[in-house]
């Protein structure tokens, strides 16, 4: 992780928001020596979302706690897809 001041980073900001976009790198930006905030790439934001997702379905699952759920056939149905092969 890169640490940048804001008082520097406010001429770099289109630098720094392209090195973040482009590099998955996430850079500080500190006030004062402390960090104030991060620019982030939003992958990684949505990959640490969709780990949550996933821990808290687990969780859930252990603990019993799973609602019924929706049958496949009807999500396919939901989302407009052809009805998969039946199982004989």
């Amino acid at each position: 992780m890169t640490e940048i001041e804001i008082s520097a980073a406010r001429s770099e900001l289109d630098d720094l928001v392209r090195r973040v976009k482009d590099g998955r790198e996430i850079i500080a930006l500190a006030d004062q020596g402390h960090v104030a905030a991060l620019l982030v790439p939003p992958q990684v934001i949505e990959d640490l979302e969709d780990a949550l997702a996933v821990a808290d379905y687990r969780r859930r699952k252990a603990e019993g706690t799973l609602g019924e759920g929706v049958p496949h056939a009807e999500v396919r149905c939901i989302l407009g897809l052809r009805p998969g092969p039946t199982a004989s």
